[in-house]
């Protein structure tokens, strides 16, 4: 079974479908209906909720599409929805600006838009235009469009009095150490199951004896085999809480980022030593979506236009494999072998990636091509990495994305970049090799010849960034 705070409620679920979304368990198994679904898909925002998580002995909320969120996720956390906001006989500080400064709508996509903000304002008392925008991205507005409701944002909590769920901390603190974890959880409708192992070990246990079993950790990918083609999971083994698989740690020589570490958790330590991967990171997808996926489920999912791989194929990445206690450790570009057909073995999960530190690791840079800067999927995306001494290319890493069935290093054109100088001729030869590297598709996305177009072009931006700092505009959209 499971047991999961909704709002100060103590919910404990045992024969439930595992393939329920938390959206889905609202609405139909709670009665709680201003949680909307918009496009089942993570993209509108109408569904987002907050869940808050201990973090020692404060509550750490965060913003989720619930449309994407499996009910087993919410083992030992609080959840929390638009019809807990309202205090006593008052609004919450949230839906009192919406309602001050006009940005309140038909009421399809308000709910989601006040959660945002609701978890925007838990987290950051004065939150800046910026941080603002980020938190809004993953929201569409149809309706009155967004300066109003950026300026309830900002507006939230100026000269506000606490709110409950900031009075009632403590108790809610200590309710959710009552209903942490001790032992493996497991839902089931009969036919389907799911189960939340509390270690390594179990997860390995698991996988022995349910070899097919998927493995969820945010879900932002898989769910939608649920919720768009309607294919029922049999078993699901959840790992976003496995702290074994969330650790992030940085030493002298690399970064080992924890398999089920959040977008958001690795963001921090990306963006120190490589800020271009953390611009990449910020466009990812919503704020919604980066709190809940993760860099293994990025890498697993084994997509030729997942975002983070070939940024870490450029920066040398290695990943690390367990099945039980046999541990192996793989470069990440090894890792894809075709179109969703990856080195993974049955019983085989990865463990880790591990990121050389930025010292000594050449100048790394990122180009991100997509319809519209927020929440898109690339059209193309290139990441470049080279080694320049004494006017020389010492060496040379260039990964691509929507390029080829799998993230995929441009090996003729480092070829013609190595030992060569570095001058535009060079980069002009460069680009000749890269022809031959790959032979895209066109798709919606866009067609072969304008992917092409664009990688080579992205080599000369490269160098020009590279010679000329202040003319550098990385990670731009363009329609």
């Amino acid at each position: 079974m499971i047991r999961f705070l909704l709002n100060r409620e103590l919910r404990v679920e045992q024969q439930l479908d595992p393939n329920m979304t938390v959206l889905n368990y609202l609405r139909s198994e709670s009665g709680r209906t201003g949680t909307k679904e918009g496009c089942a898909s993570g993209d509108c925002g109408a569904c987002t909720v907050v869940v808050g998580e201990l973090d020692g002995d404060r509550i750490r909320y965060k913003s989720l599409n619930s449309c994407l969120t499996f009910v087993s996720a919410l083992n030992g956390k609080q959840l929390i929805t638009v019809e807990d906001l309202k205090q006593g006989s008052a609004l919450h500080p949230a839906q009192q600006a919406m309602v001050d400064c006009h940005g309140s709508q038909c009421g399809f996509c308000t709910p989601g838009i006040v959660m945002s903000m609701f978890a925007l304002g838990k987290n950051i008392t004065h939150p800046d235009k910026e941080e603002i925008n980020e938190a809004l991205a993953g929201n569409l507005c149809r309706c009155t469009g967004y300066r109003p409701i950026i300026e309830a944002a900002a507006k939230m909590y100026v000269d506000a009095t606490p709110d409950s769920f900031s009075t009632e901390q403590d108790a809610t603190v200590a309710r959710l150490r009552e209903i942490q974890p001790t032992q493996q959880a497991e839902l089931s409708d009969g036919t389907k199951r799911s189960f939340n192992p509390t270690t390594v070990a179990e997860l390995s246990n698991l996988l022995e004896q349910y070899p097919d079993a998927r493995l969820l950790a945010g879900g932002t990918d898989l769910a939608l085999e649920v919720t768009q083609f309607h294919r029922a999971i049999e078993t699901l083994i959840y790992i976003g809480d496995l702290a074994g698989l969330k650790q992030i740690s940085v030493s002298d020589e690399q970064i080992e980022l924890g398999a089920s570490a959040s977008l958001s958790s690795c963001y921090h330590v990306l963006n120190n030593d490589y800020p271009d991967f953390g611009a990449l990171l910020h466009r990812f997808a919503s704020l919604q979506i980066r709190n809940q996926g993760t860099l293994g489920g990025n890498i697993g999912n084994a997509s030729p236009i997942g975002d983070s791989p070939p940024a870490l194929i450029a920066l040398d990445a290695k990943l690390v494999l367990r099945k039980g206690n046999a541990v192996r450790t793989i470069d990440l570009q090894d890792y894809f072998i075709d179109y969703k057909v990856t080195d993974q073995q049955p019983g085989e999960f990865i463990e880790k990636v591990i990121v050389p530190r930025a010292a000594d690791n050449g100048m790394f840079r990122s180009y991100k091509i997509s319809k519209r800067i927020d929440d898109d999927i690339s059209a193309v995306l290139g990441c470049f990495n080279l080694k320049i001494s004494n006017g020389i290319i010492e060496s040379a890493r260039i990964a691509f994305g929507g390029m080829a069935a799998i993230p995929k290093r441009a090996s003729l054109c480092e070829q013609a970049l190595t030992g060569a100088p570095w001058t535009m001729a060079t980069i002009e030869q460069a680009k000749q090799a890269l022809q031959q590297d790959f032979s895209p598709i066109s798709d919606f996305r866009a067609s072969k010849e304008y992917r092409m177009q664009v990688a080579s072009n992205m080599l000369t931006r490269y160098f020009v960034e590279i010679e000329s700092p202040e003319v550098e505009t990385r990670v731009t959209a363009y329609v």
